[in-house]
């Protein structure tokens, strides 16, 4: 159950730095500023510590964050009075250690925070206690909030033992500023977006309950599978890794919405073990092996999520016992290659693009643009950049590697859609109105495990394609990631979607050089967004030498970037 909350203002300011910064007076009755720093010494901010709003949010060790949940509350109250539009914070750090925490904020069509506020979000959490007040006067003036407009807030948490306390400390930030609130309490990510969205759409792109999120998708994937369950289908069974999270209770809540035509078995679902240790979406892809909890079989279709069920990635054995991983690189090709099917179908040039990043396999952007003909664009790593890409199509499809994606549909293309699928003849018909069903099953707003799941599931009822069909569509070429210790990350500096270095000089050089010693082969350097680091990956035609490869890359960039500690060394 959920519970709601709500009613409540002025001075001179400095900037987040502390500088002083010319505002005018703002009227005491706008926001209680004396509440503010009452209330924020009973959250008060640890001495020293720096954290930095990015793609995720923030994240650290969770007795590090009660100030910075307070603080969001407070953020959360004047991103809504400047939108006029329900706000979501969540509570979650997703994939890493059950003992971190994080919490990101979600904009009103169910995005990620636009980026002048995160900004206001670093300056917020790190702004000392004395100049609390100062800052708050500073981001209203400097985003023209509306103080006098009303104010909703949104609140999720994942399984962490710390989330439903911080949780009370954003709801502590949201209050003391007059905002009102609803706590939908234990939710996956995916979930409070969806939520969001609902709210300031008036409902039109679904209910914003829980069990609205179950009803939409259940009953857009039922739709869409009656005709391969009609054929009598035996393959409809799939074992789910839910990493100790979220995503096992709100699974084992909707299972009966899609059962019979879909019998999910749940694994790591929480009862013992611990989140995100040895299982999940993310163990699973770097360590390249299955999550310790699951019994496989040969050839059977596992999946994961990660712990706040906003990636998934499939894997299974096979007859000699080898393991093969699937992830958002072939999940998106599955995922495209359907749809340029039903769109060749209802044949209304609705463009169709695909959307990656530099360390998408080359072997799936061949094959979706020599075999498939789709369209791939490369943007840089970092899901906002893929989601915003993505929605310069009719149609555009996003995936990381990591399992993290979904499919984006315009206004125009939806309108299109619907329309065919009333009026046109019976196969075009037919296909609009699978159409119609992929797009309620979809969680536009963000990549969702559960969402991507009951998407892949259908396809391959349709299709009548086995976990081994669907592997085989392309082989992945062998790669490697390494890191690289420097000095200053900052002496790299790229272009080309990450993909080509501009700074130090000679470095890009003495990569191109490297890859021509290689089939097949490509690699690329990028700085790391949070420590001194850099990151290197490289493809090859085997993994001897996408290993050389990788190790040569290195060892460039520690000479002419500035290396720091040990050599690069041959071997893995």
């Amino acid at each position: 159950m959920g519970r709601f909350g709500g009613e409540e203002e002025g001075e001179l300011t400095r900037n987040c730095w502390g500088q002083p910064d010319f505002c005018p007076e703002v009227d005491k009755t706008d926001m209680d500023l004396d509440a503010v720093t009452k209330q924020s010494v009973l959250h008060a901010k640890p001495d020293g510590l720096i954290l930095q709003y990015g793609t995720a949010g923030f994240r650290t060790k969770a007795e590090h964050l009660d100030h910075v949940m307070f603080r969001m509350g407070l953020l959360a109250v004047l991103r809504s009075k400047q939108t006029k539009s329900t706000i979501g914070v969540m509570v979650t750090a997703s994939h890493n250690p059950e003992e971190d925490n994080g919490v990101k904020l979600v904009d009103p069509l169910g995005e990620m925070l636009a980026a002048s506020w995160e900004e206001h979000a670093t300056c917020l959490a790190n702004a000392e206690e004395q100049h609390l007040p100062r800052v708050l006067v500073d981001i209203s003036e400097k985003a023209a909030v509306d103080l006098h407009q009303d104010a909703f807030v949104v609140i999720g948490r994942d399984t962490r033992p710390s989330s439903e306390r911080l949780s009370q400390s954003v709801i502590d930030g949201v209050t003391v500023l007059g905002g009102q609130f609803y706590d939908y309490g234990l939710l996956t990510t995916p979930q409070l977006h969806y939520m969001v969205f609902c709210r300031n759409s008036n409902g039109q792109y679904g209910k914003a309950t829980v069990e609205g999120y179950y009803q939409k998708l259940s009953s857009a994937f039922v739709e869409l599978t009656k005709q391969a369950f009609c054929r009598g289908d035996d393959h409809r069974t799939l074992k789910v890794d839910c990493a100790n999270g979220i995503g096992a209770l709100k699974l084992a809540e909707m299972k009966h919405y899609f059962s019979p035509g879909l019998s999910v078995q749940l694994f790591n679902d929480g009862t013992k073990g611990k989140l995100n240790h040895l299982c999940g979406a993310d163990f699973v892809k770097s360590h390249q092996k299955p999550p310790q909890g699951i019994e496989m079989r040969a050839n059977e279709r596992c999946c994961s999520f990660d712990g706040d069920a906003d990636r998934i990635v499939y894997y299974y054995h096979d007859a000699d016992g080898q393991f093969h991983l699937i992830d958002g690189d072939k999940i998106a090709t599955l995922i495209s290659s359907f749809l340029k099917e039903l769109l060749l179908e209802i044949g209304d040039g609705l463009s169709l693009g695909v959307v990656q990043t530099a360390y998408a396999n080359g072997s799936s952007t061949r094959y979706l643009e020599e075999v498939m003909k789709v369209p791939v664009y490369c943007t840089k790593t970092g899901v906002k950049h893929l989601h915003h890409k993505a929605q310069e199509f009719d149609i555009g499809v996003y995936f990381e590697a990591n399992g993290h994606g979904t499919v984006l549909f315009s206004k125009a293309a939806e309108t299109k859609i619907k329309q065919l699928a009333k009026e046109s003849e019976d196969e075009k018909r037919k296909a609009a109105k699978m159409l119609e069903n992929i797009i309620d099953l979809f969680n536009q707003t963000i990549g969702d495990a559960i969402s991507d799941m009951l998407v892949i599931e259908a396809i391959l009822a349709l299709k009548g394609l086995t976990v081994q069909q669907w592997d085989a569509l392309y082989t992945d070429l062998p790669n490697r990631q390494l890191k690289v210790k420097v000095a200053d990350r900052q002496v790299i500096s790229t272009t080309d979607a990450e993909r080509q270095v501009v700074k130090p000089p000679g470095l890009q050089e003495a990569i191109n050089d490297l890859v021509k010693k290689y089939r097949l082969s490509r690699a690329f350097v990028r700085p790391s967004g949070t420590e001194d680091i850099v990151r290197v990956y490289a493809e090859a035609d085997s993994q001897e030498n996408t290993d050389s490869l990788a190790y040569e890359v290195s060892l460039a960039v520690f000479q002419l970037a500035g290396g720091i500690g040990e050599r690069p060394q041959r071997g893995f």
